[in-house]
């Protein structure tokens, strides 16, 4: 975590959809990007549930149905996968509940479910102000504020400090209370306490903290319950304990728990005003337990002043939500006016980037050019921005820092081909992590084909080895010169291709599913996503299988090609793959004598690129761009270089947040291509018949010439791929004119079944022109979750 002095609070001013009311005693959880926030009272209790989503800074509100609960206050709310637990909570003022309710977030649906009770005793009363948290398949239930009286106009309250376990069903239901027996001396009664589970990565007992709450005076202790042996203990601790509080927040984010905020004790302080406007005095103070060495961390104490707005003010009540490493805290109540009797509630969201970002995937190759690439990366949640550099062995043009150089940029570089979606916004770093805000693609989705468009003619009869042969005969087996190395640690799969087996000169990225975010409707179903891009045609999917293709314009040098046996394919969820060169990134920005320099392409709102220049530093000087008062290169003040034809350059890309620039990813090398070679067949399409299934494709969108010829492949079976199934071993199953060609039943039970993402079936594709075989389209066919045999 940032030192205290460096904490880049964020204060969201830009968002769209119903915001929702200013309230307090209201809960919240995480569904991925979305923040998910039910009840809480302000004149009322609120019985509406809100989500926000984190990317796109849009409130909406779901149509929820089924079972759907009375709006409450001081509630449990816990997550498991897809699914919300609310339990108990005040109802009314004076009547509160102990009823549980399930919502399945991804239909919005609500349901009323009604745990068995204990073997012995009682279930647990209505209640509220208690804690309720999730481990495994448990909740577990601690502590709370029950009401004695029968009259609910009548209060009599009762501090609680019982434990109960509910135990879930998988998925959806639970089966019922419990009552463990714990040993050790039991925290004492209280509500509005916070507690949650931490358990260490490599080693330990899960163990659930209980911090603070309310018993008639406020409590500052923490207590410490190992779930496995049911023991309660008292850890000793280091550093400035928070102090005394109740209704705060506690967020668990790696190691740490973070609390914030909250009700503390006044200790006789001045008040500027009459001891009726404020009976009681919130706190803004932010502080973190490491609980791996239980040490206490002051980041924000209680007696700074905050004259310049930078961060939340005072407030109690509120909600907050950890989002990868960024937390999110709203709304919450930041005093009492008692002339009035109402609440003085917040009405703002704020978030705090505890960390720096991990490291991105690998640069991963879209499109290749004699000039220029198209490059993304897999997206990193809760980031405002990337830094993407490259480096070359080509001898870099002087550079200069004379304002001359590029005297028509003034500071920002727009490309033309982006279509407005990631410009580069060249000036400092501070800047972009000012101004620049994660904003969420959606890729165009494609169509499904029932039924097959095309006979073809094939050679679905050849034998194993005689395809082999074949394709030892008919090609001279080459692959560029970038993909000779490719046995990097990191990558997903190596594809090995049997000698003399193929003639591609490289292969297209290729793309999987995953699910993502396209309505209030849908924002966290499971989908499957049909992507392309912006340059070629969909993919077409039948059977509710999917098959997702990128296609791509790579031209490639035959001069540079050469024999290989391995080709490396780095696979991402829902992203494009580049077959790249890796080698080993250090996650520093520094150069060993003798490397070449990295040089800044830019700093990227989105995860994609189209990279045609770089910019040059200063003879001597590395890129050492950092978030604070470290020197920023002004890019308006650098030299542009042009990428130039048949070269490999070597890419890297690292996050940006407000904790500053995280380490740099992997290494990937892509070589620009030298005219003549066909680009890569696109709209690749799969669909089922009697025979087995139906492939088809069209042909390239340049093809730089006559095709005289296409080839297909089809990753098979071997006792290579049984020992490393990393490592792909393909065959040729058609050779012809047509652009289409029948799979028989009989090749597909020879097929390799891919496991590095979602089970998959791998083809390729390539045509072939006067200059030699172009780049081929590589396409997965998931499979479902099973190992049975393709087409059952």
């Amino acid at each position: 975590m940032a030192a205290p002095s460096l904490l880049n609070w964020r204060r969201v001013s830009s968002f769209t959809g119903p915001v929702p009311r200013a309230r307090h005693g209201h809960r919240a959880v995480a569904i991925r990007e979305l923040m998910i926030i039910f009840g809480g009272g302000n004149e009322g209790i609120a019985d509406e549930l809100h989500v926000y989503n984190t990317v796109t800074n849009q409130w909406f509100l779901p149509a929820v149905r089924g079972d759907i609960p009375p709006g409450c206050a001081a509630h449990g709310f816990v997550c498991d996968g897809t699914r919300i637990l609310v339990f108990g909570g005040m109802v009314e003022y004076g009547r509160y509940s102990n009823e549980l309710y399930e919502l399945q977030a991804s239909r919005w649906l609500w349901k009323k479910v009604k745990p068995h009770p204990p073997s012995s005793g009682l279930p647990p009363c209505p209640r509220l102000g208690h804690s309720f948290s999730l481990y495994g398949n448990k909740c577990y239930l601690f502590g709370g504020l029950a009401n004695e009286s029968e009259d609910s106009n009548n209060n009599v309250p009762r501090y609680l400090n019982d434990f109960y376990e509910l135990e879930l069903q998988h998925g959806s239901g639970v089966v019922g209370w419990s009552v463990p027996v714990t040993k050790g001396i039991v925290p004492s009664p209280r509500e509005s306490h916070t507690a949650v589970i931490y358990c260490k990565r490599d080693s330990g007992s899960p163990k659930m903290y209980v911090f603070g709450g309310m018993c008639g005076a406020r409590l500052d202790d923490l207590w410490q319950l190992d779930l496995e042996t049911m023991s309660w203990s008292k850890p000793e601790t280091k550093g400035t304990v928070p102090l005394p509080r109740s209704l705060h927040t506690a967020s668990v984010i790696g190691n740490k728990m973070y609390i914030f905020g909250g009700w503390v004790p006044h200790k006789g302080e001045n008040i500027e005003t009459s001891p009726h406007d404020c009976e009681w005095r919130c706190t803004s103070s932010f502080s973190y337990l490491n609980l791996d060495t239980a040490e206490w961390t002051t980041l924000v104490s209680d007696s700074q002043e905050d004259k310049k707005n930078s961060r939340p003010r005072p407030r109690a009540g509120h909600c907050a939500v950890a989002v990868g490493t960024r937390l999110y805290f709203w709304s919450g109540r930041d005093g009492y006016k008692k002339a009035l009797n109402s609440q003085v509630c917040c009405k703002d969201l704020w978030y705090l980037d505890t960390e720096k970002p991990p490291a991105p995937s690998q640069v991963q190759l879209i499109k290749a050019t004699t000039n220029s690439f198209h490059v993304k990366w897999d997206e990193v949640p809760t980031v405002e921005g990337y830094l993407l550099q490259l480096n070359t062995d080509l001898p870099y043009q002087a550079a200069s820092s004379d304002s001359s150089a590029s005297p028509n940029m003034q500071g920002v570089r727009m490309d033309p081909h982006r279509q407005g979606t990631n410009s580069i916004i060249p000036n400092t770093i501070s800047d972009i992590v000012n101004s620049v805000k994660s904003e969420h693609t959606t890729m165009k989705g494609t169509s499904v084909k029932n039924k097959p468009d095309l006979k073809a003619s094939t050679d679905s009869n050849a034998s194993l080895h005689s395809s082999l042969a074949a394709n030892a005969s008919n090609h001279n087996s080459c692959v560029v010169d970038m993909l000779r190395k490719n046995e990097g640690p990191h990558t997903s799969a190596n594809i090995g291709v049997l000698s003399s087996c193929l003639d591609l000169r490289t292969v297209t990225p290729e793309t999987s599913v995953s699910s993502t975010v396209s309505s209030p409707q849908t924002m966290v179903t499971q989908q499957t996503i049909k992507t392309e891009s912006s340059s070629t045609n969909g993919a077409v999917v039948k059977d509710e299988t999917s098959l997702t293709t990128f296609s791509t314009k790579a031209e490639v040098d035959e001069t540079c090609a050469l024999p290989a046996t391995k080709i490396s394919r780095v696979e991402a969820h829902a992203a494009t793959m580049p077959f790249s060169k890796e080698t080993p990134s250090n996650p520093v920005a520094t150069v060993k004598a003798g490397e070449r320099q990295w040089c800044d392409v830019g700093i990227f709102k989105n995860n994609t690129a189209l990279v045609s220049q770089f910019y040059l530093l200063p003879k001597g000087k590395q890129s050492t761009s950092k978030i604070g008062n470290a020197d920023v290169p002004d890019y308006s003040l650098l030299k542009k270089q042009d990428l130039v034809p048949g070269t490999g350059y070597r890419f890297r890309v690292a996050a940006i947040n407000g904790c500053g620039i995280g380490p740099f990813s992997k290494i990937s090398e892509f070589k620009t291509c030298i005219p003549g070679f066909p680009g890569a067949p696109s709209a690749v399409r799969i669909s089922k018949n009697v025979e087995g299934i139906h492939l088809s494709w069209e042909p390239p969108t340049s093809p730089s010439g006559n095709i005289l010829e296409y080839s297909a492949y089809l990753a098979i079976r071997t006792a290579q791929i049984q020992d490393n199934p990393s490592q792909l071993v393909f065959m040729r199953i058609y050779c012809g004119l047509k652009t289409s060609c029948i799979v028989t039943a009989g090749q597909l039970s020879n097929a390799h079944i891919d496991y590095t993402s979602r089970p998959a079936i791998v083809f390729r594709i390539s045509a072939k022109n006067e200059k030699g075989y172009g780049p081929a389209t590589q396409v997965r066919w998931l499979q479902g979750n099973n190992k049975k045999a393709p087409l059952n």
